[in-house]
């Protein structure tokens, strides 16, 4: 079974941690996860549906070592034990998102619909993806392609209680003797959210509209497929002001922010082994309107070409891959205020790995070589001209030893590698979004990490779990400094060196076949070395969940399921105090419930109905990595929210 198949099952819980049969693709090709001495969670299907979300990364958020950064509803950005924005690379449609994601209020620009798996590399990824994946990279894996001559599609729609989320996407794909296509529409709109401290909290409403095509052919010698997508955000910006739009359009300020994209894959078979060969182009515009609805202020404008071109081939027991990737990227300011300034960007890396099988043991290793040029344009009084070059040379080295079938030991040592993006480089002024003046300093350095991992794996038939430790260390760690007073106050970026390590542990014991009882938990300590704690650093988390699952029978209701689950997170009192740049964050427990069912007639799934509760006692809690946290806003309070989906065959 591979990543981007749904099982038949919902106990996915118990069925991740069989490792026989979970293969991940975002390494070198299909590998089996028994054989990765790096940490990665596979997020089946089945999983996804079950959860309540505004967004695809919310989604995510669950699993053990991820978190968010988030601006209310519309907008959340990964982190992955610690490490966010240009830390961690999004892969989707094959190719890393750039959509701007420096930017504190820059979420994804993905369409959580059209999302039929998730592969999450824990851990320097630069082998693969280059500068940006020192924390980690997060793979969206889209549905496979349509039987030999079927069409088949899916309708699925969404309702959330607390801000009124309407959501409906409708999804049809063909298969006719080798010639496959694909097509999806998704509408989402929001009013919006309230908790019983802020009440209604103006402004967090949004609207998101994505639509995607593709088309493509399968032969022996192996396939092409070229994908069009098209994505559209307008999300309001919260300023914690007595003025704003509850409704489902926002007021002012708010946002548009458009994502187009055209990715050409394809794989040629070339005796035992395969070349790929992945090209894609993408534009984001984020335009920002502050005094007027009809005059942006602040626009840019980046295009950003993808190339990625690899061989794979397995030979004597033997798993090799080498290749060369990289991007180039102009980016513009088309409004009449600016923040970065224009800029062209070009890098390439070259790459090679290697893995074999000896007895109990899975031996891998690799080494990267990248080089990234960038060229920031001038503008009269606000910004200079000048060129940087930043070479990286990265590599990593594991190993799994087996003991029995179903107990895995993971060691894993590895290099990462980022180079500066022209926002810590250079910002000259005023972030609209993040409420701060923002300057930035052309004299920093790359930073470099030393990562060591260890992890334990096992299964049996009442019991399974997975724990895991790392140990990160950063040179010249990048952040936000608060240097002066004002309205709006004035930070710089710096730099220092950091450590940061803990862990992760999930654990699922199930004593009768119907019954689950389990949890995850999440632990990271982030600090300069010889100075002060470092910013944006989770709490630690405890995810406990009991499961009783009814029927698996085939029957009306099948794969019928209800679940109760005590979500923890403890006090954060480890936060980057200078200037009050943080602020501590009390403990707090959210109670939530799940349903869920599918929905069988004559033999057939007909669909699947979810029904989930959230905070269901209207807990009031603020997350640590809640941007809105320091202006007194909190999260989101009760709230249940249905899903139907509906396949069609």
């Amino acid at each position: 079974m591979t990543a981007q198949e749904t099982p038949d099952s919902t106990d996915i819980f118990h069925k991740h941690l069989q490792l026989n049969a979970v293969v991940v693709t975002g390494l070198t090709g299909e590998v089996h996860l028994k054989e990765v001495s790096s940490p990665i969670s596979v997020i089946q299907p089945v999983d996804l549906q079950a959860r309540a979300s505004t967004n695809i990364i919310g989604a995510i958020a669950r699993e053990p070592g991820v978190s968010q950064i988030t601006t209310g509803g519309a907008i959340s950005k990964p982190v992955i034990r610690g490490l966010g924005y240009n830390r961690v690379v999004v892969v989707a449609d094959g190719i890393r998102q750039e959509g701007q994601q420096w930017g504190d209020e820059h979420g994804i620009e993905v369409d959580g619909a059209g999302v039929h798996s998730v592969e999450i590399l824990k851990g320097p990824a630069s082998l693969m993806y280059g500068s940006d994946a020192m924390a980690g990279v997060i793979l969206f894996n889209p549905a496979p392609v349509a039987p030999m001559n079927s069409v088949q599609g899916n309708i699925s729609t969404e309702y959330q209680s607390n801000n009124g989320l309407i959501a409906y996407s409708l999804n049809a794909a063909g298969n006719h003797g080798g010639f496959i296509w694909d097509v999806r529409y998704s509408d989402k709109y929001a009013h919006a959210y309230c908790n019983k401290v802020n009440g209604w909290v103006l402004n967090s409403g949004f609207q998101e509209r994505a639509a995607s095509g593709m088309i493509g052919l399968n032969r022996k010698w192996g396939f092409s497929r070229l994908k069009l997508s098209y994505y559209h955000l307008t999300p309001g910006i919260i300023e914690g002001e007595d003025e704003g739009s509850t409704g489902y359009k926002p007021g002012l300020p708010f946002q548009h922010v458009y994502h187009f994209k055209a990715v050409s894959d394809n794989t040629l078979r070339l005796g035992d082994g395969r070349l790929k060969a992945l090209f894609g182009w993408q534009q984001n515009r984020r335009q920002e309107f502050e005094e007027s609805a009809d005059e942006y202020g602040l626009y840019f404008l980046l295009n950003t070409l993808n190339y990625d071109i690899k061989y794979q081939r397995e030979t004597h027991g033997w798993k090799y891959v080498a290749g060369l990737n990289g991007m180039g990227q102009i980016s513009q300011n088309k409004g009449d205020e600016y923040l970065i300034p224009d800029y062209r960007l070009f890098d390439a890396g070259l790459f090679a790995t290697a893995s074999k099988e000896l007895g109990s043991w899975v031996l891998s290793g690799g080494l990267r070589a990248d080089i990234r040029l960038l060229h920031s344009l001038p503008l009269e009084g606000r910004f200079d001209d000048f060129s940087r070059t930043f070479p990286g040379v990265t590599g990593s080295i594991g190993a799994v030893r087996t003991f029995g079938e179903n107990v895995h030991l993971r060691v894993n040592l590895s290099r990462g590698f980022r180079a500066p993006n022209l926002s810590e480089l250079s910002s000259n002024g005023e972030h609209e979004g993040t409420l701060r003046y923002e300057v930035g300093n052309k004299d920093l350095k790359p930073e470099y990490s030393w990562q060591g991992d260890i992890g334990l794996d096992f299964s049996s038939p009442y019991i399974s779990g997975q724990f895991a430790l790392f140990a990160n260390k950063i040179d010249n760690y990048i952040f936000l400094s608060r240097t002066a007073e004002g309205n709006p106050p004035v930070y710089t970026y710096t730099s220092g060196n950091a450590r940061l390590f803990g862990g992760e542990a999930q654990l699922d014991f199930h004593p009768i076949h119907r019954l689950h009882i389990g949890g995850t938990f999440s632990y990271v300590n982030g600090k300069q070395i010889g100075g002060t704690w470092l910013p944006m650093i989770p709490a630690p988390r405890l995810l406990t969940e009991c499961k009783w699952e009814f029927t698996h029978d085939g029957q009306l209701f099948n794969n019928a399921y209800v679940a109760l689950e005590l979500d923890w997170n403890a006090r954060q009192d480890h936060f980057y105090a200078v200037d009050g740049t943080e602020t501590a964050t009390p403990a707090y427990t959210l109670l939530n419930m799940s349903a869920g069912t599918d929905i069988v007639i004559k033999g057939k799934k007909r669909a699947s109905i979810y029904l989930m509760a959230d905070n269901i006692l209207d807990t009031v809690w603020q997350s640590h990595l809640s941007r809105l946290k320091e202006i007194g806003i909190y999260n989101m309070g009760r709230n249940i929210t249905v899903k139907l989906l509906i396949p069609i065959q």
